[in-house]
This record gives structure tokens, sequence and C-alpha cells, in this order.
């Protein structure tokens, strides 16, 4: 298929506002029914928001991040299952901007703008912890051979390409090696039975004896082994999708106060939307939504500043900064989820309406790594100075 290519911020923004108004009106459907969104996906690959961090340079819109964390937020608050899909579409065109020569970004920064779509093959779940690869990959004369096994494979069942992360046999480092998602001995099984994220098919992707072409083999080991802008660029994606979750909720709980739930009788009112406390809940979800906004905007402006000067100290303000708001963040989907019936009372749980989605998928993706940690490293941060772990889940 062939993309737009889109030019400017305002058009992305506006194509993913766009895009979420129409995605919004079958998520719950698509949710209950665990249907792919092959169609959708296909849309928004056609309307070029895939193509928007790509550079100036081979013809991409190089927007900022605070334009990307809008973006994902836009489209997470009208379906997260289809924002999350291409987050680590665009954590790979990161990783090829970081390690990639200029004919390796030339020839596949060009298939993503013509309507490539990468998918996903990091994680595996049988590991000691999310660091632990048993995936391998060796030279083979012109090409690399891959063997192993992923889970949480978000988005390789859609793509075109799928980027394979694994550690060589011969020198130990990490290497990414982006296959052909056809390509012999690469299968791609959608066993995703999460209860949240229902649509995202994360699931198994098995690699037997895949040969990738040199020319798509990529030394990630220099954007993981050292600093650099690669993990607070995925970490504030995955901010921005819960804050786009909590957006939806706090949106849907508004329409219900407004016009659906009842008060409760000790408020002696003749509507919810007059019960005092339903009134300060709803204003403590928006302090905490726009607080949550405001240093998740602030710290895609930090990023920026670690993408155009990238050193220990940069990208350590980076992932201090990132993960201050994906604190925020999760706190407020969390909040936000759980307020949505509180407030819209018990009709709100019929399975009619399917409002728990937004609970399930804010409890989901939240997951992906424990806030818990991140209070510990700020404070050693801000305390000692110490910097942040080199990782890509901080």
């Amino acid at each position: 298929m062939t993309a737009a290519i889109i030019r400017t911020e305002a058009e992305a923004i506006a194509t993913a506002q766009r895009l979420a108004d129409k995605f919004r009106a079958e998520a719950g459907l698509r949710d209950r029914e665990r249907r792919l969104p092959w169609a959708e996906l296909d849309e928004s690959l056609a309307s070029g928001l895939w193509g928007i961090t790509i550079p100036r340079e081979f013809g991409g819109a190089q927007v900022r991040q605070r334009v990307v964390a809008d973006v994902f937020r836009i489209l997470a608050s009208g379906d997260s299952s289809l924002a999350q899909i291409p987050q680590n579409h665009f954590e790979i065109v990161d990783l090829i901007r970081q390690t990639g020569t200029q004919a390796q970004q030339r020839l596949i920064f060009g298939r993503i703008l013509s309507g490539a779509r990468l998918g996903n093959a990091f994680s595996e779940a049988k590991g000691k912890n999310v660091e632990d690869f048993s995936t391998r990959i060796r030279r083979d004369g012109d090409d690399y051979v891959v063997n192993g096994e992923k889970f949480y494979a978000t988005g390789a069942l859609f793509a075109h390409l799928v980027p394979i992360i694994a550690i060589s046999e011969d020198d130990g480092r990490v290497y990414a090696a982006i296959a052909e998602r056809n390509a012999p001995g690469l299968s791609v099984t959608d066993n995703w039975d999460g209860f949240g994220q229902r649509t995202t098919a994360s699931g198994t992707v098995t690699i037997e004896n895949v040969l990738v072409p040199a020319f798509y083999v990529l030394p990630a080991y220099i954007a993981y082994d050292q600093p650099s802008p690669a993990g607070p660029q995925s970490q504030l994606i995955h901010a921005a999708i819960d804050l786009g979750i909590a957006e939806a909720a706090i949106e849907k709980t508004i329409d219900l106060v407004r016009n659906h739930a009842r008060p409760w009788i000790d408020a002696q009112q003749d509507h919810a939307w007059q019960d005092p406390y339903s009134i300060a809940a709803i204003g403590e979800l928006k302090i905490h939504f726009h607080a949550a906004q405001e240093v998740l905007s602030q710290a895609a402006d930090v990023v920026d500043k670690a993408i155009a000067a990238p050193n220990a100290q940069s990208i350590g303000r980076a992932k201090i900064a990132v993960a201050e708001a994906k604190i925020l963040t999760t706190e407020i989907a969390i909040l936000a989820t759980n307020k949505l019936f509180e407030l819209g009372g018990t009709r709100s749980t019929l399975e009619a309406h399917n409002l728990d989605r937004l609970w399930r998928d804010a409890r989901t993706h939240t997951l992906h790594d424990p806030v818990r940690w991140k209070y510990a490293i700020i404070g050693k941060y801000h305390l000692t100075g110490a910097e942040p772990p080199l990782h890509s889940w901080i």
C-alpha cells in the first residue's frame, strides 16, 4: 500500500484527531470480539502518521517529541490498543536513526514513508528478566541467521518488517535484525489472551533459521549499551498512551454523571451532576490529568534536547523527566478508570456498556514497567546525583 506524507506538526495532530474520532466508534466492539484492527491499521498507515519522526533529510516531518506524545495521547483516547501497536514501530525508527548507516536509513526510511509497517520481536517470556535474551544471531556469508522465540510481540502480526532483537554468537552484543514478515522460518501466532488491550495481537514470534541480509542488521548495542535517547523516547510514548486512556475515561465519566447516573439519596438533589462529592471528584480528575499532561509535555522537550545533544547528563535528565511523567500518567489512568465506575454507579458495570475496557486497558498497559522503581531512581538522582540505569525501561 502507499502512504501520504505528513509535512507539518499541525497536520500530524489533525490526522491523529480525525483517526481517533473514527476509531472510537467501534473500539468497544473490537475489544469484546477480540477483532483484530486490520482495516483501521491500514487507514492509520495510509494517513502518513507512521512516518512523522523520520528525519527531514530522508523525507519525513521530524516532529518534536511533544507532538509525538500528543499524537499517541489522542490515538489512545480513541482506542489504546490501536495506539499501542505502532509504539514499537516508532522505537525502531529511532533505533535506525541512531545506529543505521546513511544507506540503511535512506532505504528503510523510504520503505516506511511508502507504506511499510514495522513490528516488534523484542521481549521474551522465559528469561529471568526483561533483558535476558535467548534469541541468537550469527553471521553466515552475506546474511545473518537468527533463531529464537519472542512474546509480547505487539504489531508483529500486522507488520511488513519484523525487527528481531538478538544476541550475537560472534561478539555477544545486541543486534536488531529486520526480517521480512513473510521470511521463511518466521511465524507469528496471535495467542495474546491478556484481559486488557485485547486487539494488539501481542503474541508469539517463532524464529527458526531466519535469513536476514547483512544490510538489514543494525548494531543495536550502540543505543542500548551506552547512554542514548532510546529509553526515554520509548517511555514517553507509553506515558502518552496511559494519558490517553485517562482522557477517555474522564470524558466518559463526565458524560455518565451529566446524562445517566442517578444522584445518591443523601445528596437530596434531582441530578447526579448536582452531587457535591461528584462535582469535587470531577475537579480532582481534571487537576491530576492536566498536571500529568503538562509534566509529559515538559518531559518531551527535555527528550528533544537529549536528541539534539546526546551525552550522559542530557540523557539522564531526559530519563528522569520522562519517569516523573510516567508516574503521573500511570496514576491518573488508574484513578480515572476507577472513578468511572464509582461516579457512574452500578449501571455503569453492565456488560452492554463494556466500560470495563478502559480499566482493563489502563491496568494492562501500566504494567509495562513498574513505577515503584521510578520513585527510587528519581529520588537517588536528586539526592545523590546518581544517573538512572542505561536500559530502555526508564
